[in-house]
């Protein structure tokens, strides 16, 4: 330490915090330096946690507007579709013309290869599928919101297909929407009936369409003409250029779509049927309408009151339409023994039980082509037992059937012979039943064969042999040519009248 020497001779010597405090220089200079820098800081650090504050408080009272604004939206949208206002959005997101009625823009496509029609810019049908789909399209609207009621393709190219699509017209109530357009071909078997008609419903070209012409058209039955527009084919090997047609479509209200009739209980199921289903004809009449409810002359005595009737059914509602009017107004017939069996899950089958009152049980198809129809008849049947475990006997109709006033007259009296043993089934359908050689309604025979259609079996035979037997899903077996089968029928008859008791519909 003796040899230790200050590196810095310059340097001033330290001086401790308490001395500096001491001196006057240094205290001047704390007081007046450093306290003036210190307040700026500060004040600037106000101003900013200030503003932050005032943005924070403004975006939270936005927030709470918006919330309270979308909750009083909210609040009137549910009010108006509870109440079911006339400002309710309405279907496709329809524009409102004036007070009450909206307007739908209809597009419709008609081309060799595709045929689309779309509402307010959604598609509600669309066919670009090859060598399928020919003729004229034929689409049904609601006249007060848009919605679809029935769609129909006519092969028109085909023979007798004008003529159905005339029918199908002349069901359509009036005031509906109609759609048409045409896809390929639709002209070349369409006589001077059909075009007529399209006249009638407000067609100015329906006289001109010619051989691979393409036409669409929008009207409304009974009213106004929307739109049509048509492309001439310009030589015999060649289509006519696309058409694309735009239409503004105005709705009625709800009000001025529907019936003014009675407030019943069924009348409550046809305005149910008739809001959303089309081509049903007077059933939908607003003045005097076909009935859906029926009180038939009762059997004396009746031994087939109780007996469970089994509809086996697909989707072809106006063959089962047809089928149940004709088996409800038969004497005898019994409402609640009815089943309507749909094979699928088809909306417009379940509507057309829903409007006679029925009970309609619907199921996933098991099996392809002959063997999907077999698994259909035994789910039907062995459905039917269960619902009435008591029943000793089951009829089984098919819905493209007609029955006669007395089919269940026949069963009532031939009911008794299914006791015996070599009796293998009653059926009110004879092959062999031709207008020439049958005119005899009280001969009966007995036959080695089971005719099917409309017919009555045993539950004990069903439990016992046929349901344990049935052919399983992969078997590409008809039904009723299994139970022609010799070890299955094992020698028993079946009972058909001379004069059949039923017959195919033609629709």
């Amino acid at each position: 330490m003796d040899k230790w020497k200050e590196n810095h001779p310059r340097t001033k010597p330290f001086t401790s915090i308490a001395n500096q405090r001491l001196n006057g220089w240094q205290l001047n200079h704390v007081k007046t330096t450093t306290p003036c820098f210190s307040w700026r800081q500060i004040a600037r650090r106000k101003f900013l946690t200030k503003g932050f504050q005032v943005l924070l408080v403004a975006a939270l009272l936005l927030t709470v507007v918006i919330n309270v604004l979308f909750i009083l939206d909210t609040t009137r949208k549910l009010r108006l579709e509870r109440n079911g206002s006339s400002e309710e959005t309405p279907s496709f997101g329809s524009k409102q013309k004036d007070k009450g009625h909206k307007t739908l823009v209809v597009e419709v496509l008609s081309s060799q290869s595709k045929v689309s029609v779309s509402v307010d810019g959604t598609t509600i049908l669309e066919d670009s599928e090859s060598n399928k789909g020919r003729g004229i399209h034929v689409l049904v609207l609601n006249q007060a919101t848009g919605s679809v009621m029935a769609q129909r393709v006519f092969d028109t190219y085909s023979p007798h297909e004008d003529e159905a699509m005339a029918l199908f017209l002349n069901m359509v109530s009036d005031r509906r929407i109609l759609v048409f357009t045409i896809k390929d071909e639709g002209t070349f078997q369409m006589k001077q009936q059909a075009r007529d008609l399209l006249k009638r419903l407000g067609s100015v070209k329906a006289g001109m369409i010619g051989w691979r012409d393409m036409w669409a058209m929008v009207t409304q039955k009974g009213g106004k003409l929307f739109g049509e527009d048509y492309s001439k084919s310009p030589e015999f090997n060649t289509w006519g250029a696309p058409v694309i047609l735009r239409a503004d479509v105005t709705l009625v209200t709800v009000e001025e779509s529907e019936c003014n009739w009675p407030e019943t209980v069924q009348n409550r199921r046809r305005r149910s049927f008739c809001s959303r289903i089309e081509g049903y004809g007077s059933v939908c009449r607003c003045h005097d309408p076909a009935p859906i409810v029926f009180n038939p002359e009762p059997i004396v005595n009746s031994v087939v009151s109780d007996v469970p009737i089994a509809i086996i059914a697909s989707n072809r509602p106006h063959y089962l339409y047809r089928m149940l009017q004709s088996l409800l107004s038969t004497q005898g017939a019994n409402a609640d023994m009815v089943t309507v069996f749909i094979d699928g899950y088809f909306d417009e089958p379940l509507e057309v039980t829903k409007l006679f009152g029925l009970r309609g049980i619907q199921h996933t198809p098991i099996g392809q082509k002959n063997a999907r129809i077999s698994q259909h008849y035994k789910a039907s049947l062995t459905a039917t037992f269960n619902l009435f475990p008591d029943a000793k006997y089951a009829i089984v109709i098919e819905e493209d059937l007609d029955v006669s006033v007395d089919f269940l007259s026949f069963f009532n009296q031939t009911l008794s012979l299914l006791e015996e043993d070599d009796i293998y089934c009653i059926s009110s359908w004879n092959d062999q039943g031709y207008e020439h050689t049958s005119e005899d309604p009280s001969l009966l025979y007995r036959v080695e064969t089971m005719p099917g259609l409309g017919w009555i079996l045993k539950r004990s035979l069903y439990k016992r042999e046929l349901e344990p037997r049935w052919p399983t899903p992969e078997k590409m077996w008809d039904w009723d040519m299994w139970m022609r089968l010799p070890d299955v029928r094992q020698n028993r008859e079946c009972i058909v009248p001379d004069v059949s008791q039923i017959g195919r519909a033609h629709v």
